[in-house]
């Protein structure tokens, strides 16, 4: 399965450029043809869909190479899956600070806007 960086850009819903810069931060690797065309092979189309995945889980692109680099460098998978876990650990954590922060705002703003009320009377 090989594609073009159009064709890979529209299957994702990306532009061709944020294809170019994830080449040039490492994150993939097309081949070329003998005009210099990029061809995407199946590894870069696996590869695009985990940095994508990653990116809307809120990891930054740093973490998701070393993810995927990782398994490269131990193909049973284990060092790749212990790193993602403790990413995704420090990740769910942010979350929950997060929902607390917001839950705090709400409870606030729902006070300010009764306040609000009482004093309209």
């Amino acid at each position: 399965m090989e594609h073009s960086i159009s064709e890979l850009a529209r299957e994702f819903d990306v532009t061709t450029r944020t294809l170019r810069y994830y080449e040039e931060l490492h994150l993939l690797n097309p081949m070329r043809s003998e005009t210099g065309t990029r061809i995407y092979t199946r590894k870069d189309y696996i590869r695009t869909k985990l940095i994508l995945r990653g990116k809307r889980y809120g990891f930054n692109l740093e973490e998701i190479k070393e993810m995927i680099q990782l398994f490269d460098k131990d193909r049973s998978g284990r060092t790749q899956l212990e790193r993602t876990i403790a990413y995704g650990e420090e990740k769910i954590q942010e979350i929950h600070s997060r929902m607390e922060e917001l839950q705090e705002m709400k409870e606030e703003m729902e006070e300010l806007v009764e306040a609000f009320k009482n004093k309209l009377g």
